[in-house]
């Protein structure tokens, strides 16, 4: 049979739709999932990526992979999902930092962080805590605000680096209570502590899993949670609202995301398995273990989450005139 030209050029946008149905109809997964995780080795999002990845493997048939991809606080790991392959074999283990926190600060950031993922849900939540080390005077919240405003030289506060959520909360903390504090940025959550615990630096909002074995051992004091109400991992803690600063208020949330353009029936299948997995009672008392609550929503309402948390941060950090060094 011969085609005219006008058939055969509209035979073209059939065969390409065919081509993507076919293409988002092959069983997938057909090979390993990296999960990459965008920070070190121990770190929070890692202890929590690692259970979540072995129930998943699982439940897929292929083995979930957790990659470390560290550096530029959570920047280096989220560009390369954004750049790879959407077909549902790459993963990010996402966090606010590098998703809602950091963005605002940057404007050669490599990926826009609502346009560059499909997100797929929220796994996990957790408020900070503001640590001191034990032996420090201030008992309570109350003391070391007025300590802080009594000093002659200002208290200092460590973080993970600049627009880490170690660093926004103590600004935000410093804001809310009228006080002067000096940020000390180090390279990573774990010498940041470290130098609270050996008293080099006076606090620390620490992300709840990362302080929780040190406040249960006693070598660290918490003084407040992030949050209108206690934490259930720290119920001896108090919460923000309870020492008068209401709107103090930073969840640190974990969740996968996608590169943009995967298929959607590749997003459905990683919905209904990651929703599923966290409903499993071990890996939901690992993460309770690990001071982290286990937190899903839709993709649509985790999209939403994050055009709300960057807008909220984005007016922070413009007000309180925070910039890269």
């Amino acid at each position: 049979m011969r085609l005219t030209r006008r058939h055969a050029l509209g035979v073209v946008p059939l065969l390409a739709a065919s081509g993507r149905a076919y293409a988002q109809a092959q069983p997938w997964p057909t090979r390993p999932v990296r999960l990459v995780v965008p920070f070190p080795p121990g770190g929070v999002a890692d202890v929590l990526a690692r259970p979540l990845a072995q129930i998943l493997t699982d439940r897929l048939g292929q083995p979930v992979v957790v990659e470390n991809r560290g550096g530029a606080a959570g920047t280096i790991g989220a560009a390369f999902v954004a750049k790879a392959a959407p077909d549902g074999h790459t993963l990010l283990f996402g966090t606010a930092n590098e998703l809602t926190m950091t963005p605002p600060l940057r404007s050669d950031l490599p990926y826009d962080p609502l346009t560059a993922f499909a997100p797929v849900t929220p796994v996990g939540a957790f408020p900070n805590v503001l640590v001191v080390r034990t032996a420090h005077p201030a008992q309570d919240a109350a003391a070391l605000i007025a300590l802080a405003k009594a000093s002659r030289e200002p208290l200092t506060y460590a973080s993970s680096g600049i627009g880490s959520t170690n660093h926004l909360s103590g600004a935000m903390f410093a804001e809310m209570a009228g006080l002067k504090l000096n940020h000390i940025p180090y390279n990573g959550g774990g010498p940041a502590l470290n130098d609270v615990l050996a008293g080099n630096v006076d606090m620390l909002f620490a992300t709840q899993p990362s302080a929780m074995g040190l406040l249960r051992g006693g070598a660290l004091r918490g003084l407040l949670v992030t949050d209108r109400r206690r934490s259930p991992a720290l119920p001896d803690v108090p919460s923000a609202a309870e020492v008068g600063l209401t709107d103090l208020l930073v969840s640190t949330w974990n969740g996968v995301l996608a590169p943009a353009g995967t298929p959607e029936p590749v997003i459905q299948r990683l919905h209904q398995e990651i929703t599923t997995a966290l409903t499993i009672p071990s890996l939901r008392e690992h993460y309770a273990a690990a001071g982290a609550q286990e937190a899903s929503s839709t993709p649509a309402e985790f999209l939403a989450l994050i055009r709300d948390d960057l807008r909220r941060w984005g007016e922070f950090i413009r007000r309180a005139g925070i910039r890269l060094e």
